[in-house]
């Protein structure tokens, strides 16, 4: 898949099937989409276009009240319309500057002149340009003059869009994410870098990383300990291990939320790494012990009780 940032160094694209949006999650209601674009590209023996912003237009156009828990990162992203076998992905910068730009200048400009799109295929509630006139009815209308066709996508397959966004929020919140993980049609992921923890897991034998994330709008699901894998970016390696989301009541009177992940069988120093983690199955709500050997027997449990886990999935 390639990747253009910006306009500028758009390369040749051969007869462009263009659509637009955020994709966040790229769950199965994006996915169906990714599939008719490709299909539509084959049958003009053209290339699927996918044009999305960065930063996430509510970041800008509310910095203060934006409310943003996104289900993936840019890179998550990237990586899961890559595996969807999208060709090439158009990340437009999004400023105030740019979001002035009438409908029409954004067709002129990035739909014609840049990309020569061959098809467009967008829902029929899409809007897009300052004016908000930028819609499925507005393309058609000028369909001849730029030389597209437009293909809408169903009321059906948009309402799926939504529908599977909602159900996988209230899932993650609610930490249901094995449910989350169906509708995205992979493990729900959190990626970072270890910092400096307490390390008070070490005084116990459960020896934990603490996740610092890379994106501060990314969604965080329920509080509790999660059956996870984890894939080390520097050597591709990949862990079993369980990670714990909260305020570890145990042994902090912080309010400050950690993610803490223990791997399975695993000796080296994780400090400044760049983990990737992969989350299967919660196992329980996070909880309050009277002491660090009820916590350190309850850790145990909650091992070996993953460590089955995975023997049966995998």
């Amino acid at each position: 898949m390639r990747i253009f940032e910006g306009l500028e160094n758009v390369g040749q694209i051969k007869n462009p099937v263009v659509t637009i949006g955020t994709f966040d999650g790229v769950h199965i209601g994006h996915q169906k989409i990714i599939q008719q674009l490709i299909l539509e590209a084959k049958k003009i023996d053209g290339e699927s276009v996918l044009i999305t912003f960065h930063p996430h237009p509510r970041l800008v156009l509310f910095p203060d009240n934006h409310n943003l828990q996104l289900l993936q990162t840019q890179a998550e992203k990237l990586q899961t319309l890559a595996e969807n076998g999208l060709e090439n992905v158009i990340i437009l910068p999004f400023s105030k500057e740019f979001a002035q730009l009438s409908a029409l200048d954004f067709v002129q400009t990035v739909l014609y002149k840049s990309l020569k799109a061959k098809k467009i295929i967008i829902g029929y509630d899409h809007q897009f340009g300052n004016d908000r006139k930028g819609n499925i009815d507005f393309l058609i209308a000028h369909a001849n003059d730029f030389n597209y066709d437009v293909i809408e996508i169903p009321a059906e397959e948009i309402n799926e869009v939504n529908v599977s966004s909602t159900k996988i929020r209230t899932a993650l919140q609610d930490g249901s994410v094995e449910i989350a993980n169906v509708f995205l049609n992979k493990p729900f992921e959190l990626s970072g870098t270890v910092i400096k923890g307490e390390q008070v897991g070490r005084t116990i034998g459960f020896p934990t990383a603490n996740l610092d994330l890379k994106e501060s709008t990314k969604l965080i699901p329920a509080n509790g300990v999660y059956a996870v894998k984890v894939h080390l970016m520097n050597d591709s390696k990949v862990y079993l291990g369980m990670m714990n989301i909260g305020y570890r009541p145990t042994v902090s009177k912080t309010q400050k939320k950690s993610i803490e992940i223990y791997l399975f069988d695993f000796q080296a120093d994780l400090y400044k790494a760049d983990l990737k983690v992969s989350l299967y199955k919660r196992v329980r709500k996070e909880e309050k012990f009277i002491n660090l050997a009820n916590l350190k027997s309850q850790l145990s449990k909650d091992e070996a009780l993953i460590r089955s886990y995975f023997s049966t999935i995998s």
